[in-house]
């Protein structure tokens, strides 16, 4: 199911980029010669010629072209380039036309996820928990304990600014530095500072913090100890060894150490109270998992939910595409500073991006996820980098600044530099992946 998400995704992406390059391409009566999804290295699994250009399918998944006549781009057509120049080919155009051209699959992606973003604010509105309503506090993982977060803690501003949204406390800690935290702890404020060290942890592991709940049951585990004593899905625990408990943080820290241990688990089911006697499994674990989804947390918290009419959805939208791509341009900038966050370790390839599809098919979520990813897109390719379209436009810009066009054989060598770059740096992000499989 992620597979044939991130694949629908991807191939959408991709055609509407190309669809671009191509539509800004046959404006200016430049010939398109090929128009393809994915790459079609030795062979393509489908391709059809209408007119002047072929389309096709190609068999490797890795992206997608269009094929610009006289342009000097991975297909290194020499043959056509030694010729003279025809009216037609993309080298014989002003270099505004050549400029837009190349601009035009980052203005198409950048549409795309506005567009986007704009259907799904008009059609699902917003829906989230205001941080104000987590009366039990949030409940955290290790990685927020080091940070200085506790368990029950009601987070009410970092770096002075109040939180109106808990969904964004470990996404502005890593994006925007944040240096203080303060929250309301057992009745008492408390500030505490963010120490820079951890920085580099978290671009490896993003820091967990979700709202606080009661400890209802989720799921047994069969053969476990608690699916034997008669521990069933839905039960509240409310004791431990005969101290009252009341959230699963509290529960799992009572569990320490009791690994063979005879324990007694207290709960309510159907509004009677009820215990239970077991024997803790040699791992620690007595075989049950908490119920954390979405009805459950709001049957506890009261939501505020938005909608939005067509013309409401429109500012939305864009300030929602304003958002992302900010924050993947904070998140990219880091990789610039290798000592102090370390971001490049947590690079990943393709199945780090398909891993962010939900294992379920969801319509609103593979929408906001196509549209990150569309931003995501038009950012990398506007990087400075020969072979991508920034590259292209980096030496269009000298060109139109200094009135000098850079030679053929300096562009080939260039592209040829920026296609090693990127087979390098695909590479060290997909091995990132396989690494990490193993390291699970």
């Amino acid at each position: 199911m992620k597979l044939g998400q991130f694949l629908l995704s991807l191939s959408i992406l991709i055609i509407l980029h190309e669809m671009g390059h191509f539509l800004l391409a046959r404006l200016f009566k430049t010939r398109v010669e090929k128009f393809y999804l994915f790459f079609d290295i030795k062979f393509s699994l489908f391709k059809k010629k209408i007119g002047e250009t072929e389309y096709g399918i190609g068999w490797l998944p890795l992206g997608g072209y269009v094929k610009i006549a006289g342009m000097i781009d991975e297909s290194f057509d020499r043959e056509q380039l030694a010729k003279p120049a025809e009216p037609w080919e993309f080298r014989s155009k002003k270099a505004w036309q050549r400029l837009l051209i190349m601009l035009g699959g980052v203005m198409v992606n950048f549409l795309l996820a506005i567009f986007i973003y704009i259907l799904i604010s008009f059609t699902w509105g917003e829906r989230y928990i205001p941080n104000s309503n987590l009366t039990y506090g949030v409940m955290v993982d290790s990685m927020a304990r080091e940070i200085g977060f506790q368990n029950g803690d009601m987070v009410l501003k970092m770096d002075g600014q109040p939180v109106k949204r808990w969904e964004n406390i470990p996404g502005d800690i890593w994006l925007n530095d944040v240096k203080k935290v303060t929250v309301e702890r057992d009745g008492e404020t408390v500030t505490f500072d963010v120490d820079e060290s951890i920085l580099p942890e978290l671009s490896k592991k993003p820091v967990m913090i979700a709202p606080r709940i009661p400890f209802v049951v989720g799921e047994i585990v069969v053969d476990k100890p608690a699916n034997k004593a008669g521990i069933k899905p839905g039960d509240k625990v409310v004791s431990l060894n005969g101290e009252e408990i009341m959230f699963w943080d509290e529960f799992k820290s009572g569990m320490d150490g009791a690994a063979g241990d005879r324990i007694n688990v207290e709960v309510l089911r159907d509004g009677n109270r009820m215990s239970f006697e077991m024997v803790v499994g040699d791992d620690g674990l007595i075989g049950v998992a908490p119920r954390q989804d979405l009805d459950y947390i709001l049957s506890i918290y009261d939501e505020v939910e938005i909608k939005y009419g067509l013309l409401e959805a429109i500012p939305q939208g864009l300030k929602k595409g304003k958002e992302t791509a900010t924050n993947y341009l904070k998140s990219l900038e880091k990789l610039f500073k290798p000592k102090k966050y370390k971001a490049h370790e947590s690079l990943g390839g393709f199945i780090t991006i398909g891993s962010i599809f939900p294992a379920k098919w969801d319509w609103e979520s593979f929408w906001n996820l196509t549209a990150f990813l569309s931003i995501m897109l038009a950012i990398m390719n506007l990087l400075p980098i020969p072979a991508l379209d920034g590259g292209h436009v980096m030496f269009l810009l000298y060109e139109m600044i200094s009135g000098r066009k850079p030679g053929d054989k300096f562009m080939e060598y260039a592209q040829i530099f920026g296609i090693v770059i990127l087979m390098a740096l695909l590479l060290y992000a997909n091995l990132n992946d396989v690494i990490g499989l193993f390291n699970k």
